[in-house]
């Protein structure tokens, strides 16, 4: 009897002392579940927002806006296949690391620029001459930070075709795929066409910021990568100058994207925003993707 009372003085002793811890956790369960609230409802609003957007533009969008934290998302034709541009570089980039983590390829493996390698459009090694020796590691930088055109055919040629769209299938990837060089007009016109939809980019960022991209160092390197990106008329455009972003365009003929992650103090999301215009030009499509992201920011910012 004696033992039973003082476990039971011990029991009520402990209970006065979790009360105030327990109390404590309803408390922030309480607040959490009404930001979380106060988030959906401003999602809701937000969707509508950019479901006007996607109606009054003048062309086909595919958007994808996903919060980081627990996956809220507005989708507006997800799963639209369009070709892919330069956007065809953020899976490209994957399929490297995931051959560097394999032993395929060595990141610092140095190859030589050939004459036949040097196609215009972006970049900056269409201006250099054959003999060049650059690292892989190096030329992952220019495809992504310059969209360099000659840096992405060197490293499809050393990855492959077969090696690059088989990572892509293992990377859970659906509608991407890699079948000619960057400015391959000639391809093209046989009908053979580079393509990816929103869906499949916003699952590649996701699993990049999740340091799920083959494993937690490669996901890094991707992440910096994207953050040198020096294009920005699309989703910093009308962003704050200090808002940190880890992002990749595309622009060719009639499509222009931009798909990337936005780090603010509200919570991180993945903005993908696909476009083909009726042939009016770029202009009103980099406005559009702009609109999208500021909204999606001045949401953020609601919160």
């Amino acid at each position: 009897m004696k033992k039973r009372r003082i476990i039971l003085v011990l029991l009520l002793i402990f209970a006065g002392l979790a009360a105030p811890f327990v109390y404590i956790r309803i408390s922030e369960f309480r607040e959490n579940q009404a930001f979380l609230e106060k988030k959906r409802a401003s999602f809701g609003k937000l969707a509508e927002d950019l479901h006007k957007e996607a109606a009054d533009f003048e062309g086909e969008a595919s958007v994808i806006v996903r919060d980081l934290d627990n996956g809220l998302e507005i989708a507006i034709k997800q799963d639209e296949r369009l070709p892919s541009a330069s956007l065809a570089k953020v899976p490209i980039m994957s399929a490297c690391f995931y051959a560097a983590r394999e032993q395929r390829v060595d990141l610092l493996e140095k190859l030589r620029l050939r004459a036949g390698d040097i196609v215009y459009g972006s970049g900056l090694l269409k201006h250099e001459s054959p003999g060049k020796e650059l690292t892989v590691e190096e030329l992952l930088e220019l495809m992504i930070s310059e969209s360099d055109n000659t840096a992405t055919n060197m490293l499809i040629d050393r990855i492959g075709f077969a090696y690059l769209n088989g990572t892509f299938k293992t990377l859970g990837l659906e509608d991407t795929n890699v079948d000619r060089h960057m400015m391959d007009f000639r391809s093209r016109k046989k009908g053979i066409e580079n393509f990816t939809s929103a869906k499949d980019i916003a699952k590649l960022l996701q699993e990049i910021y999740k340091q799920n991209l083959v494993d937690k160092e490669y996901s890094c390197k991707a992440l910096e990568l994207l953050k040198r990106q020096k294009s920005n008329d699309r989703i910093p455009a009308k962003l704050p100058e200090d808002v940190v972003i880890a992002h990749k365009t595309g622009l060719e003929r009639t499509v222009c994207h931009d798909a990337g992650v936005v780090f603010t103090e509200k919570g991180d999301f993945v903005i993908c925003v696909l476009t083909k215009h009726n042939g009016n030009g770029s202009g009103k499509a980099k406005e559009f993707i702009s609109n999208v992201a500021l909204l999606t920011y001045n949401c953020y910012q609601s919160f």
